[in-house]
């Protein structure tokens, strides 16, 4: 099994790293250039292609072997790293990103999308059933560190790097990471599917993919069992900083120790995770919102709720993108890439839905009425676990 799970860890740790770059170090950079607040939000539209990944999932599964598509588009990203490295960096002053460089990230995040799909899609074909808990636990936290290293490594060496040295160290990485999903011996085993399996981008496909056995159940749980911690999550500690807890030890404890314990969490799920939506009812709604208990608390319990919020978070993270790669595993095997990117883009729409709109809730309802509208959509999906169907426990 490690020789799975070691070639998974360095790809996944390299598809974190577009997400750290963009949600960390790129707003830094341009804020820190004279870009308003309204420039800098609106770079995030560059994030698109990662809800549309159900627009070339089929590509994937119909047209060649996942390891191709993985090895493509990873060599792919370090070609649009290197070009990124030529071009002059945004200049202070400037309205918004030049044409070309927003253009350039904008294809960055088409190829990381393209990579993801695959490299999932790799994963579901890869792993055996009693080797989706560690996998999946490899997933979550190589991924993790990738984005830290991203939004937080390359942000401590940003002073001694230039806008060019920043991108050919990322277009460097992305070419060793592309040798290595080409290369690996466990990579080069997977057979491919006969071809009576490969099937076209049809107008019922679909259709095939919501018929897998628990793909609906699977779906409307993905959609909503982060709702109340993305809430939360994004609330809370600007409440926090409201009641006069200082920037700095914010940062601290929201940025260093929430990925710390998010990690931690992620790594201590549950070594083979063996029956995911059980891991997650045992954690109850304890495992969602712990910080939104504690909004009027002394600032050390609350600061350590926020770290107990996002350890409890991973480890519920962890077993629910189990329960997702055993549902795509049902599926027929020129349908995985399809199926996995489905529950993946329904999960990422559910964590952005009420990190969205808590700001509007908290502004309506007041901190203790959204707060306890958060835990209420915390516990919900507890309810929606004694619903599981049988072929995902």
């Amino acid at each position: 099994m490690r020789g799975k799970l070691l070639p998974l860890a360095g790809l996944y740790l390299v598809q974190g790293l577009p997400y750290g770059l963009q949600s960390g170090l790129l707003p830094l950079l341009l804020r820190a250039r004279g870009f308003s607040l309204t420039r800098v939000g609106l770079a995030k539209a560059l994030y698109a292609p990662w809800l549309l990944k159900l627009a070339w999932a089929p590509l994937v599964d119909a047209r060649g072997s996942t390891r191709a598509w993985l090895t493509r588009s990873t060599a792919g990203l370090g070609l649009v790293c290197g070009v990124l490295a030529g071009l002059p960096p945004p200049g202070a002053g400037q309205a918004g990103l030049p044409a070309a460089v927003a253009g350039l990230l904008l294809l960055l995040n088409l190829g990381a999308a393209v990579q993801d799909v695959a490299l999932d899609a790799l994963a579901v074909q890869l792993l055996e059933p009693a080797e989706l808990g560690p996998g999946n636990t490899v997933q979550v936290v190589a991924y993790k560190l990738g984005a830290a290293l991203a939004g937080g490594a390359l942000l401590a060496l940003l002073p001694t790097l230039s806008w060019t040295r920043l991108f050919l160290l990322l277009a460097a990485t992305y070419w060793l990471a592309a040798a290595l999903a080409w290369a690996a011996p466990a990579l080069r085993q997977l057979p491919r599917p006969p071809p009576s399996e490969q099937r076209p981008h049809t107008m019922h496909l679909m259709r095939d993919v919501l018929a897998v056995p628990g793909t609906l159940w699977t779906a409307g749980f993905v959609l909503t069992y982060k709702l109340g911690e993305q809430g939360a999550s994004s609330l809370f500690p600007l409440l926090l900083l409201d009641h006069g807890i200082s920037a700095p030890e914010l940062g601290l404890w929201n940025g260093v120790g929430a990925m710390v314990c998010s990690i931690a969490g992620s790594s201590l799920a549950l070594p083979r995770v063996p029956h995911p939506p059980t891991c997650i009812q045992s954690l109850g709604p304890w495992g969602q919102e712990p910080g939104a208990l504690l909004t009027s608390a002394l600032p050390g319990a609350a600061l350590l709720s926020l770290c107990l919020q996002h350890f409890l978070g991973g480890l519920v993270t962890t077993a629910t993108f189990t329960g997702m790669m055993r549902c795509s595993q049902l599926a027929p095997r020129a349908l995985q890439a399809t199926h996995y990117s489905l529950l993946a883009t329904l999960e990422l729409l559910g964590k952005l839905l009420l990190g969205a709109l808590a700001g509007a809730l908290v502004d309506g309802l007041g901190p203790h009425s959204c707060f306890s509208l958060l835990l209420i959509l915390s516990a919900l999906p507890l309810l929606n676990l004694g619903l599981a169907p049988s072929t995902l426990l």
